[in-house]
């Protein structure tokens, strides 16, 4: 099993480091608000790997595989709100930087940011059809059904967990420090690259097909 999940690591890292929506959005928190609030961001995406393998167990992924309909929901969903983030951002660019930073004097202010943070980290990965077909094709491959299976999904899932958070926090740790580096523009900057790829990749899943 070590080799597996060593395997397994490898493979997971190969397909996480490639700039997506989630590490994306970390690294546009880290130069927004720094890396402590973008951790909020990172919880989000957490619990959206888990809702991704536990839907890979339980044969979601599956019948996403199968069913167009329910796909095309799915699919749509991503597009419209990746499409919406990435005009976000283009358009928070083109403001004063201020106005991107909660108000430290407002600790209510600062809780929905936090909140929002998570909530779009959390909903971004969701709606991706792409990633329940990624843990529906990969996760399988991985575990024994000779063996009891429960314990094989969490060992995955804890090197999957462990591997995303490690990669968002080197994005999020890069946006902090692009926003020292650059000062006021730095977030600004990121925030104009990060919402351009966000609507480049809203264009790619409209035209992803199941295989």
């Amino acid at each position: 099993m070590d080799a597996t999940l060593l395997t397994f690591a490898v493979v997971v890292f190969a397909a996480v480091i490639t700039p997506g929506p989630t590490v994306l959005l970390a690294l546009s928190n880290g130069s927004r608000f720094g890396f402590a609030h973008a951790c909020f961001g990172m919880a989000g995406a957490v619990l959206s790997d888990l809702v991704l393998i536990c839907a890979a167990a339980f044969g979601l992924g599956a019948l996403l595989m199968t069913s167009s309909i329910l796909f095309g929901i799915v699919k749509w969903i991503g597009v419209l709100y990746l499409a919406w983030l990435g005009l976000r951002m283009l358009r928070n660019s083109s403001g004063p930087c201020g106005a991107l930073a909660p108000s430290p004097t407002a600790a209510n202010g600062v809780v929905k940011s936090r909140r929002a943070v998570f909530g779009k980290s959390f909903f971004v990965a969701v709606t991706n059809p792409k990633g329940y077909l990624f843990c529906a094709a990969l996760l399988p491959q991985f575990v024994d059904t000779s063996a009891p299976i429960a314990g094989q999904y969490l060992a995955l899932a804890a090197v999957f967990i462990g591997i995303d958070l490690l990669v968002m926090a080197v994005y999020a740790a890069l946006g902090a420090r692009a926003i020292r580096a650059l000062r006021h523009g730095g977030a600004l900057w990121v925030d104009r690259i990060c919402g351009t790829v966000l609507l480049g990749l809203a264009g790619i899943l409209a035209v992803h097909r199941r295989a």
